[in-house]
């Protein structure tokens, strides 16, 4: 089972390896990621594994990391939108496609390139390579964030609307009015590569004065991103049952175990028309829910399915920003801070959440 091989990983996690180690292309990370963002596993159940460790000063960072996902979601429950600059216009902004050599891996920068090639076949990508990309897309490219986030998202398997846009937007500074720009030697000394001649190479004195696009970079390109969705089954509703509803974003296989319910798993061909995700992100998914007792899988819009169930019978959802249209009986996300709100900025989160803990 998925659950007892993550449960294996967060119990034998080195905590302090990943602290001292984790921006590094072979440092000490968890890959939990997809599963915390597909609704697996929440941040609340892997730091609560991990408490069994001594969380100190020196190993407590991937507390706050966790912290920083929960962040990220109050965030974008507040702004439903995550479409649009958040709070300040993206500055400096030439082109609102994609650059050719993004896509094609194709940058001259070897660490970028050879993972962007990866990230094609494994759907994982460092999470300090994408802060290194965005930032190329947005700041020295000068893009809007917005098609290159898109582009990312289609192929994480880790993806999660909120989390990915907003770091996005974190890096071309719409979040803070502040960019976020690494140069050749920082992505040298994580990504152990000698790159000499990349237009990284330079001082961030010359990387902050957007004076020059690269050359690399001015060749533009768009995408067509489509979801392919499976087949639609038959669906055999037992209508002396209530009804729980999984998504992309909720694949907990504990909620409703034990119970005599129908489960569905809905994929929404609009949702997917706006969000769309790779053939391998959409595997992944439901390879996961396969481990689900007896899911259904609907492929149809939520007033559809509502149709089709039993109006004497109830019906089940997690919160999400993507279920504010569903109809039912809500089960809260487990939040690590289940009582701040994020207001401010996120150490302003943070330290309100820490002193809530510890008390």
């Amino acid at each position: 089972m998925i659950l007892d091989r993550l449960i294996e990983v967060i119990t034998n996690f080195d905590v302090a390896a990943y602290a001292r180690t984790r921006n590094f292309k072979n440092g000490t990370v968890s890959r939990l990621s997809p599963y915390i963002s597909r609704g697996v596993i929440s941040t609340k159940f892997v730091l609560e594994l991990l408490m069994k460790k001594v969380l100190t000063k020196e190993n407590g960072k991937i507390f706050q990391e966790l912290v920083w996902r929960d962040y990220w979601q109050k965030i974008w429950q507040k702004n439903q939108n995550l479409q649009i600059d958040l709070k300040h216009p993206q500055q400096h902004v030439k082109f609102r496609t994609i650059p050719k050599a993004i896509v094609e891996g194709k940058t001259g920068i070897s660490a970028m390139d050879d993972c962007i090639h990866e990230f094609y076949e494994t759907g994982y990508i460092h999470n300090h390579m994408r802060m290194y990309i965005a930032a190329v897309c947005c700041n020295v490219g000068q893009y809007h964030w917005l098609k290159p986030a898109q582009w990312m998202y289609y192929h994480l398997l880790d993806g999660d609307w909120g989390s990915n846009s907003l770091s996005w937007q974190w890096v071309a500074g719409t979040t803070r009015q502040k960019k976020y720009i690494a140069n050749q030697e920082n992505i040298n000394k994580y990504f152990s590569t000698r790159d000499s001649n990349s237009f990284l190479n330079k001082s961030y004195e010359e990387l902050y004065s957007f004076k020059e696009i690269p050359e690399a970079l001015r060749s533009t390109t768009s995408l067509t991103l489509k979801t392919t969705l499976p087949e639609q089954q038959r669906l055999n509703i037992d209508n002396e049952k209530d009804s729980y509803i999984f998504n992309t974003y909720n694949l907990d296989p504990l909620w409703s175990k034990n119970k005599d319910v129908n489960r569905i798993l809905l994929l929404e061909p609009s949702h997917f028309s706006t969000y769309p995700i790779s053939e391998d992100v959409m595997s992944f998914v439901l390879e996961i829910a396969s481990e689900i007792q007896d899911i259904q899988i609907a492929i149809m819009e939520f007033g559809q399915l509502f149709e089709l169930l039993p109006t004497k019978m109830e019906i089940h959802y997690k919160e999400h920003p993507f279920t504010n249209h569903y109809k039912g009986i809500i089960t809260e996300r487990d939040w690590i801070f289940p009582n701040v709100d994020a207001t401010g900025s996120f150490f302003n989160y943070w330290n309100k959440g820490i002193k809530q803990f510890k008390s």
